[in-house]
């Protein structure tokens, strides 16, 4: 069925654009959780998790509040730049990103926690700055770990429905998902359509899995 492409190519789009940003929001937070100690770092880390257990739709609220078009960022937006957030695919690869933040988060903090610090103190010592030593010793030792995250939060991405239906909409071909154009096609009775973009959903889901198997072999978080 045709029906199926438009809403697969754009659940590709929103969860690539979302694991990419999360690609630098993720590993830059985590780096920091896991190298700096300071009061509150338990209870940020918490906040920052919070997305992974939180119900989509309470989830999905709390983006309205802040980038619909009465909310802070989004009427600020809409005023003095007129850009409108709500019901734009933008919406979805935001709610998407915040989705699967936690799991690319998570799994990079672990994955800078197993590196040695005394490795990068003998960089240090050799006159290797930060930015090098980062590059150079931090992130070719955690990579693994990271990679692995990424490819959890694009899985993820794979399959928002609530945050994304509240923020986004069910626009066909514009922001209508993969798992949005099933539920729509449930609630009319499309049984044949609802099934073929199952099959598809599975087959797509299924491919990112082994995919993470084949690039990740064996543990790649923390030991």
């Amino acid at each position: 069925m045709a029906e199926a492409w438009i809403p697969l190519a754009l659940t590709l789009k929103v969860a690539g654009w979302a694991t990419l940003l999360n690609l630098f929001l993720g590993t830059a937070v985590g780096y920091a959780l896991a190298r700096h100690r300071f009061p509150g770092r338990d209870v940020l880390d918490a906040a920052l998790t919070l997305p992974l257990v939180m119900p989509p739709t309470v989830l999905g609220y709390y983006l309205l509040v802040v980038i619909g078009s009465q909310g802070v960022i989004g009427a600020w937006l809409l005023q003095h730049f007129g850009i409108r957030l709500i019901f734009t695919v933008e919406a979805a690869i935001i709610a998407a990103t915040i989705v699967a933040f936690p799991l690319v988060f998570k799994a990079a903090r672990a994955a800078f926690e197993t590196v040695d610090p005394q490795l990068e103190d003998a960089a240090r010592t050799l006159g290797l700055g930060e930015w090098p030593i980062f590059f150079r010793v931090t992130l070719p030792l955690a990579w693994r770990g990271i990679l692995a995250g990424l490819l959890l939060a694009f899985a993820r991405a794979l399959g928002e429905f609530g945050a994304t239906l509240m923020v986004a909409g069910s626009i066909v071909g514009k922001t209508q998902t993969l798992s949005i154009a099933v539920y729509e096609a449930v609630q009319a009775g499309q049984d044949g359509t609802a099934n073929f973009l199952v099959i598809v959903t599975s087959i797509t889901c299924l491919a990112v899995l082994l995919g993470a198997g084949r690039l990740v072999p064996g543990r790649v978080v923390a030991r």
